[in-house]
């Protein structure tokens, strides 16, 4: 129990590494005062552009993956609280200790911890968001979209119960930290990306709405 404890912690701190925080500080900025003031991949790619962002969000998935995949092995319990360091990550990242609490909406982070237990039900989820950001060029959108498909494809998949369970949880996780969003989307304020290889602008100058 002591060990699992341990890694708990470890799966928070690891999951509260602030990627993007750090980035931003690399270049001269503080990522909670620019573009929407979220410390996600989504307003990295807007201050910062296409190859940081990239960058951003390959290190948030591994903070979700590495305390799922690796932690289990080490604990003791046959897997018991894989889906609890799983959790322990994703909190990390939307409340991160090292930024007093300041954080991003936890989505790439939770893409980590599902492509470690239904690898498929992630890919698909994947490509959802991918269409759905093209599509709508409202990352908020292509979040929720793809949060709905992952515990789907997970049942759809044979994942085990638990592992469903975790993904209808992480759904309804990613749909609360988007209730802003949704709010935004009602009265047509949300910023859009405009894709751009060295940057992305807004629909809206001077709104800072938080993003993914």
């Amino acid at each position: 129990m002591t060990i699992a404890l341990l890694l708990l912690l470890a799966a928070y701190l690891i999951g509260a590494f602030p990627t993007s925080y750090l980035g931003g500080r690399m270049k001269g900025l503080d990522l909670r005062e620019e573009g929407s003031g979220n410390l996600g991949a989504t307003n990295v790619y807007r201050v910062m552009g296409l190859f940081p962002a990239l960058v951003v969000l390959f290190v948030d998935l591994t903070k979700g993956f590495i305390p799922v995949w690796f932690f289990p092995q080490w604990d003791g319990r046959a897997g018991a609280w894989d889906l609890a360091y799983g959790v322990a990550a994703i909190a990390g990242h939307v409340w991160p200790v090292y930024t007093k609490f300041h954080g991003g909406k936890g989505v790439a982070t939770a893409g980590g911890t599902v492509l470690a237990l239904a690898p498929v039900a992630m890919t698909i989820a994947f490509f959802v968001w991918i269409g759905s950001l093209l599509l709508t060029r409202t990352a908020s959108i292509a979040s929720l979209f793809a949060a709905i498909v992952v515990p789907i494809m997970a049942r759809g998949a044979g994942a085990p119960r638990a592992v469903v369970t975790y993904c209808l949880l992480l759904a309804v996780i990613v749909w609360w930290t988007h209730r802003w969003n949704l709010v935004r989307l009602v009265r047509r304020e949300e910023l859009q990306i405009r894709f751009r290889a060295d940057r992305s602008e807004t629909t809206s100058s001077d709104a800072k709405p938080e993003d993914t």
